[in-house]
């Protein structure tokens, strides 16, 4: 029997059937196992935001999460790890061979993402993004970093072996309130890079849609001076997964905004910034275990930033996935599929003229019954996503960005004449990376659809 697994960070699912389990004697067709194991690193261990000096204490844990699907036929895994990335040589080429070897399930039907806490451990070499941003492979503590792959495998295999009949199901909310677009054109038609607002300038916030249908996100004041702000994309993507007693065995919440409330300001404390906190409300109030799944968020910030800001972005989006959970209709007989393409983005001219042209990297695509999930690599800009959900004419897709590979940030071609941060020493893709990622991941879809 062919298995499919899917490890990644948040995760929604789209199914909008009523609930029907089999009657006494019948087999159910879906099957559902949760797990969630704890993975924060010792103190000690720098942190992303700490500029390399140790970290000194721990503000709340980071977890591995997994969720696992059998439909009889064929059985599906996803993780969300609160890391920073998921590198596909360090973490997921290793775990994907564990989790073959221990549970069956085959490497190229899981599925692993990160949160992107940058209160997490700095335990990769990263080796895929420019060269000011790698870490000597002599720096990675390889005790926590074998403990963290075998942590991760564990998380699945639990997982797999508590399967039971289940149900699932999709919906999706709205909120727009938390979040902003840090790329801001000025009237030179330059990006005017704005990481965070003050609270005197976020008073002035204003949410509208605009004539593509798109949700910004600006600031009066910021206004005034002539800056015009992107767009953010707002859908918070809910998966409810039930027993067949209708009680909650697990979920999986989808939303783009950059976990970086906690970083700067307790630069030593580890964290999983604000996936970690609407993960435990979520799991507090609704039961089983919560998965978070980050959107295209590559250029998405919260618009303050701080120790008590984390808890209630934490909570706000935990609030409006709790609100959708409550009446999704559910599904037990659904059909799964998985696939991976191997695909090429084109490497800025220095790096060409070092020899290399371009890096291989993956995407990947899990379908749930009507549900597809797209995983992408890297740190996608909000505008990639967005092209790519309204060009799919798929009603319940969900994008995944930083699965399975870390390769930096992937900008659509207007960046790189935008400037800023990202297209520049945020990438060593060249322009045209983020259009082939657009095409190939559509091309990915229709394929999985048309099977």
């Amino acid at each position: 029997m062919r298995k499919f697994v899917i490890l990644g960070a948040t995760l929604l699912i789209c199914v909008v059937l009523p609930c029907t389990f089999g009657q006494a004697g019948e087999d159910v067709a879906l099957k559902a196992g949760f797990a969630r194991v704890e993975i924060t690193c010792p103190v000690g261990i720098p942190l992303i935001g700490s500029w390399g000096k140790p970290s000194e204490s721990v503000l709340d844990p980071l977890y591995a999460r997994a969720m696992v699907l059998g439909d009889g036929h064929s059985t599906i895994a996803i993780v969300s790890a609160d890391l920073l990335y998921a590198p596909h040589d360090e973490i997921v080429g290793p775990v994907r061979s564990l989790i073959r070897e221990r549970c069956e399930i085959a490497e190229e039907n899981v599925l692993i993402c990160a949160t992107h806490t940058h209160s997490g451990p700095e335990v990769f070499t990263r080796s895929k993004i420019p060269a000011d941003g790698r870490l000597d492979p002599s720096l990675i503590d390889q005790t926590y970093l074998h403990a963290l792959r075998e942590r991760i495998a564990d998380a699945v295999c639990t997982a797999h072996g508590d399967m039971r009949a289940a149900a699932v199901g999709f919906a999706r909310g709205y909120l727009p309130e938390v979040v902003f677009n840090r790329r801001p054109i000025g009237t030179d038609a330059k990006a005017k890079m704005t990481l965070s607002v003050s609270a005197e300038i976020a008073a002035g916030r204003t949410i509208r849609i605009d004539g593509e249908g798109n949700t910004r996100v600006a600031f009066a004041r910021l206004g005034e001076s002539g800056l015009r702000f992107g767009p953010v994309d707002a859908d918070v993507c809910v998966l409810r997964v039930e027993d067949a007693a209708g009680k909650m065995m697990g979920s999986m919440i989808n939303f783009g905004c950059h976990p970086v409330c906690v970083y700067p300001y307790a630069a030593t404390a580890i964290s999983a910034d604000f996936p970690g906190d609407a993960c435990a409300v979520i799991e507090g109030v609704e039961g089983g275990t919560c998965l978070f799944a980050l959107a295209p968020a590559g250029n998405l910030v919260p618009y303050q930033r701080g120790l008590a800001e984390h808890q209630q972005i934490g909570r706000a989006i935990a609030g409006e996935a709790i609100k959708r959970l409550q009446f999704v209709p559910t599904e037990s007989s659904v059909s799964l599929a998985a696939e991976i393409k191997r695909i090429h983005l084109p490497l800025k001219k220095q790096k060409v003229d070092e020899g290399a042209e371009c890096i291989e990297t993956e995407m990947q695509v899990l379908r749930i019954g009507e549900i597809y999930l797209l995983g992408l690599p890297g740190e996608i800009l909000v505008e990639i996503g967005l092209e790519i959900k309204k060009k799919a004419g798929i009603e319940k897709l969900v994008v995944i960005s930083l699965s399975n590979d870390a390769i930096g940030y992937v900008c659509h071609a207007a960046a790189y004449e935008e400037g800023g941060y990202e297209p520049g020493s945020g990438t060593e893709l060249a322009k045209g990376s983020g259009e082939v990622m657009i095409a190939e991941a559509l091309d990915l879809l229709r394929r999985m659809k048309a099977r």
